[in-house]
């Protein structure tokens, strides 16, 4: 894939993203009537967070077919963090901010999930809604930018871009 690629990657992921908050934030009523409120189970939503994501596999299905979407995919099976790591992230720091507010005594106002253990639930869905989109910023972006760029530049100028992608939510919220 070559480095101009990543203008048809932007085209397609700020123009449904920014298309669909553009609809949201003129037409709101007609949209939450026919789709319902805007939260993480809204379709509208998901397609607007996921277009990244689904441009960059639309990008590499288009240029290398099936198996290079295999290739593609099969990076996501390069774990590069010790298997103790991960157990911290799931499992040690969601205890620790609990412990932390069960010391303070101010569990409720600290720590959100009452009975603790309903965090779990919650990073299922984080799980599967924020980091679909990581597939075009991560999985194509970064590595054609890097082409062009040293790294530290190319993660700076795509998180330029990542967060002027992000402009419309905060008109949305």
């Amino acid at each position: 894939m070559k480095t101009k690629t990543l203008v048809p990657f932007l085209a397609l992921s700020f123009g449904l993203t920014w298309g669909i908050a553009a609809l949201l934030i003129l037409f709101y009523d007609q949209v939450v009537a026919i789709f319902g409120e805007i939260s993480l189970t809204n379709p509208l939503f998901i397609l607007a967070v996921y277009s990244p994501g689904f441009a960059g596999v639309f990008l590499v299905w288009r240029h290398y077919g099936i198996k290079g979407l295999g290739s593609f995919f099969r990076r996501l099976t390069l774990w590069r963090a010790p298997v103790l790591w991960w157990l911290f992230l799931i499992l040690g720091i969601p205890l620790l901010v609990y412990a932390g507010a069960a010391m303070k005594g101010s569990i409720s106002d600290s720590f959100p999930f009452s009975p603790w253990y309903q965090v779990f639930p919650a990073m299922a869905i984080s799980l599967f809604i924020g980091p679909i989109e990581k597939f075009g910023w991560r999985g194509l972006a970064l590595p054609l930018l890097q082409r062009k760029f040293a790294p530290f530049w190319a993660g700076l100028i795509l998180g330029v871009i990542w967060a002027g992608w992000h402009f419309p939510s905060f008109f949305i919220g």
